[in-house]
């Protein structure tokens, strides 16, 4: 048997050398501490019910030490008392409590919170935490698209409950800005038509407000914008409620393109195309950040918001995202952050300003000389950049910690709100701490940053926890803890099993951008590739030690989720293996064998989907009917539910980003996929002994199978069918002789088509990354 991998973690000096931002000081809560506790007290009524009685919640801001959050954890008879300097560092406390003391676990997925009868004893002089840093940030401009466009209040209570519950005091908060766009224009002089071509759709508004496109997935209804503002006054009440900081949106200068026919000596410029989108949607306008009228638009957008929501006095906007400014002039660029700065200060002289640092990533225009002249016109501390993608293309170090400007250290880690087991827990467990102990570093908080949520939720756990850890962990201890939170108890099993998800699928170290590592969801083609990094036979053992503990796990929903999650995993990789089996026998005109591999090939698409159906976190009905419900009329109906389907599908009118935010949902796996692959197999063999035409498949799979699946109607279940480990068991007596005879082939194609496999082959016994070494058995 294969030995551990065995970890040991160097403890890092942290020896702290931040700077501090007396700028930053106006970021703070404006929330009485009793109605913040009274928020808390609610928090646990809604979560533990009748046991909410055996907690006591009090918020006093000095109890802990300046700019950061802390809580007090002490046992007052038979209860515990919560004290922290804000409701959100008191939630926070709270489940602390849960997850360290009564071994509970709260997740996107579900809660585990079997709080034992009588109340664990803290230590005789109560615990006491502080935050490493002053913020806990949450969210990407994208999330609000690929996770939460659909979301109704009760969802929305749902996520807030979550986020304090693990400290996050500082929050993406957008909800109906297009609603007060629409006032600005109106008041300006464009004609509703004008604006409804402009705006996006509800599952495309994040693209739109970056200016990448306009009028795609639109109009929107009027309805939706009374909905949003709606939803978006009870979302800030309760981030206000709890103590947190929502960060409202501000202007980047995207113009809708009648700007030209009011102000005809606008400075604008068409920006280049965008995921290539045609003419109607794409090349947005850009009004010049250095014309006045940005600066009167900028401010009449903010002075109408502020006058609906009010303000925390922190904003986000992103211009040139992910797409190259005007010029690479170091003085103008310098300009156009004084001209955003300037925007945000007009109406709100306390303005801070937050900006996504993705447009630094990737491209040969951000020279460190454009940055620094880019992010030093704002004055120092005013300006907020959000390290991206900081766990696998961290740009502080490249960049001198943003040449004074504070950043957030964060974890990108998914695109798109795709499914695949990834993660890269050695960067996340200690790049935080590098961070900080870099002399003058201006790091002042941890984030999440992900595109999308609802999947591989350890990496998140993991990653949170960063902002109260003194120093990174021991791998190996703390998913063994984990899973016990996770589903209430110890078995050997299930530790043995997510130490090798660990140290396999979630130990990406390549600095590759990975996004999906199955054939399913992919566009059928004759060469396609695949990216990955681990050994696909540790993800199988961990399948067989799920299955083994299976029985004793029968009343975790946490646990048949990740059942259901680790058997979608498996089969994911050997969809790969018969995918080449297939393309093999086509390209060798072995016949047999080539029927045997596409039979054997749909045949697992069709028991994916059985399995998905058997978990309520995996149905395309639910995605499709949350879009619906908020529909008043059937014209709205079918305009979100073709928003719906087109974001996880085409992406665009005509596969513009195809399947890049793909989901494998049951629904969708019988409904799109399969069809897909069963079409492209057709071909095949009618192409048998001629050379198959590539762009004829492309052209009629599109038009006979995923044009038409964006416009369909039919229903698809909100309800699960099967049960988890019934059918879960019985797709792992089908596969699992299929993996073991299979391993050798796919191992052989993975080595061919993966740098990163072939890299991995090829370690040496004893590796160090990052402050964490590691020996390979």
């Amino acid at each position: 048997m294969k030995s551990w991998i065995i970890l040991f973690c160097v403890v890092f000096s942290q020896v702290e050398c931040i700077q501090d931002f007396p700028a930053l000081d106006d970021i703070r809560t404006k929330t009485p501490s009793y109605r913040q506790a009274d928020t808390v007290k609610e928090l646990i009524r809604r979560l533990i019910g009748p046991r909410s009685s055996d907690f006591d919640v009090t918020v006093d801001p000095t109890i802990g030490v300046t700019n950061k959050d802390t809580f007090k954890l002490v046992n007052v008879g038979n209860r515990v008392l919560i004290s922290g300097t804000t409701g959100v560092a008191a939630a926070w406390g709270f489940y602390y409590y849960l997850s360290q003391y009564c071994n509970c676990h709260v997740s996107w997925g579900g809660d585990q919170v079997s709080i034992p009868v009588q109340l664990p004893k803290l230590p005789s002089g109560g615990v006491t935490v502080t935050s490493n840093d002053r913020f806990r940030y949450y969210q990407n401009v994208c999330t609000v698209s690929y996770s939460f466009a659909w979301y109704n209040w009760t969802q929305w209570e749902r996520e807030i409950d979550w986020m304090v519950l693990n400290g996050i005091n500082f929050a993406l908060a957008f909800n109906g800005q297009e609603a007060i766009w629409q006032r600005v224009y109106l008041k300006m002089g464009f004609t509703q038509a004008e604006i409804d071509d402009h705006f996006g759709g509800p599952a495309f508004l994040a693209w739109f407000r970056m200016g990448n496109l306009r009028g795609w997935g639109g109009p929107l209804p009027q309805s939706w914008h009374v909905q949003q503002v709606s939803l978006q006054h009870k979302i800030l009440q309760r981030m206000r409620d709890f103590g947190m900081v929502p960060i409202l949106p501000a202007f980047n200068g995207d113009v809708p393109n009648a700007l030209t026919r009011l102000y005809p000596n606008a400075k604008v410029t068409h920006l280049s195309d965008w995921g290539g989108f045609n003419s109607t949607y794409c090349c947005t306008l850009l009004l010049d950040l250095n014309d006045p009228l940005f600066k009167t638009i900028g401010k009449a957008f903010l002075d109408e918001y502020i006058k609906e929501f009010g303000t925390d006095h922190v904003y986000n906007t992103d211009t040139f995202n992910e797409m190259s400014p005007p010029s690479g002039d170091p003085a103008y660029l310098s300009g156009a952050g004084k001209a955003v700065y300037n925007a945000l200060t007009a109406a709100d002289p306390r303005a801070v300003w937050v900006m996504q640092g993705w447009l630094f990533l990737g491209t040969g225009f951000w020279t460190a000389e454009r940055v620094k002249a880019f992010v030093t016109a704002v004055p120092l501390g005013k300006m907020i950049i959000l390290d991206l993608f900081s766990e696998v293309q961290p740009q502080y170090k490249r960049l001198q910690s943003y040449f004074g400007q504070p950043f957030i250290w964060c974890m990108l880690h998914n695109f798109g709100g795709t499914m695949s087991l990834y993660g890269s827990v050695n960067s996340v467990n200690t790049g935080p701490y590098f961070a900080r102990s870099l002399a003058n570093s201006t790091m002042i908080g941890t984030g999440l940053s992900m595109e999308g949520i609802n999947q591989n939720y350890v990496m998140y756990e993991f990653m949170l926890e960063n902002a109260w850890r003194s120093k990174p962990r021991n791998i190996i201890n703390w998913v063994q803890n984990y899973s016990m939170r996770r589903y209430g108890s110890f078995d050997s099993d299930i530790t043995y099993a997510w130490k090798k998800l660990m140290l396999s699928a979630y130990n990406c170290t390549d600095g590759e951008r990975h996004h999906r590592q199955d054939a399913v969801t992919h566009r059928p083609r004759t060469r396609l590739s695949f990216n990955v990094w681990y050994d696909p036979k540790d993800v199988f053992i961990a399948w067989d030690h799920f299955i083994h503990a299976a029985n004793k796990f029968q009343s975790s929903k946490l646990f048949k989720y990740d059942l259901v999650d680790l058997t979608r995993q498996s089969l994911n990789l050997l969809s790969i293996s018969l995918y080449h089996s297939m393309i093999e026998a086509y390209n060798k005109k072995n016949f047999s064998l080539f029927l045997q591999s596409s039979e054997s090939l749909l045949t697992l698409l069709l028991d994916l989907n059985d399995l998905l159906a058997t978990d309520e976190h995996f149905l395309l009905g639910r995605w499709l009917e949350s879009a619906k419900s908020l529909a008043t009329n059937e014209r709205e109906r079918q305009l979100y539910e073709y928003n719906a389907r087109n974001q996880i599908t085409l992406w665009g009118p005509s596969g513009n980003i195809l399947d890049y935010a793909s989901k494998q949902w049951a629904g969708l796996v019988e409904g799109y996929y399969y069809p897909r692959w069963q079409k492209f197999v057709t071909e095949l063999l009618h192409q048998w002994n001629d050379t198959f035409n590539e762009k004829q498949f492309n052209y009629d799979v599109f038009k006979y199978v995923e044009e038409p699946f964006t416009f369909s109607r039919s229903l698809y279940p909100t309800v699960p069918t099967g049960h988890q480990i019934d059918v879960a068991t019985k797709l792992y007596k089908r596969y699992r002789p299929m993996a073991t005879t299979e391993l050798s082939s796919l191992f052989n194609h993975l080595a061919h088509t993966s740098d990163s496999w072939a890299r991995l082959k090829e370690k040496l016994l004893y590796v160090k990354v990052s402050g964490m070494e590691f020996m390979l058995g």
